[in-house]
């Protein structure tokens, strides 16, 4: 595994709490989540720092947990990275509420705050107002939706102005 997907989880790791003040999406159907999300924006850690392109994939584990694998490109090195995981329900399914591990038994938190009707879009937050991702199925989403997510954001707590836009990886 990668130093900087090791450092994700260790910084992730203190505990898989919510946020104080937000409530994650309920209704929620992890089949319709699955599959691949394109990071639109984040708040800036070091485990990802500098990466453009990056991707996370869901699939379900045998155990019925969540495979999650993350995928970015280090354009300062020429090469992509990745680091596989795992995800499982805090509670009740129906709430978008997840632990996620990249190293051991050490867990951080997933909380889905906003996902449109489609499972197109998602808002992301860690276990904390520090983590923070804008997820979509393509790379880029339409400026209406941005403007909602990033109020939706700032009107929770979040440092929106912080946020790191991704830039596209190359061509995989």
């Amino acid at each position: 595994m990668r130093p900087l997907f090791a450092l994700l989880t260790l910084l992730l790791t203190s505990c898989a709490s919510i946020p104080s003040g937000v409530t994650p999406v309920s209704d929620f159907n992890l089949e319709r989540y699955l599959g691949t999300w394109h990071e639109i924006a984040r708040l800036d850690h070091s485990f990802e720092r500098g990466l453009t392109g990056v991707t996370a994939t869901y699939s379900l584990r045998d155990d019925g947990g969540v495979r999650v694998l993350n995928r970015g490109f280090d354009p300062e090195k020429g090469q992509w990275r990745q680091a596989e995981g795992k995800a499982y329900f805090l509670g009740d399914p129906a709430t978008a509420s997840l632990k996620v591990s990249f190293f051991g038994p050490f867990y951080g938190g997933y909380h889905i705050l906003d996902l449109d009707p489609d499972y197109q879009v998602a808002l992301v937050a860690g276990n904390d107002r520090d983590y923070l991702w804008i997820l979509a199925r393509q790379p880029e989403i339409d400026a209406a939706t941005r403007d909602a997510l990033l109020k939706k954001a700032k009107d929770l707590g979040f440092a929106t102005e912080a946020l790191i836009w991704v830039e596209p990886g190359p061509a995989q």
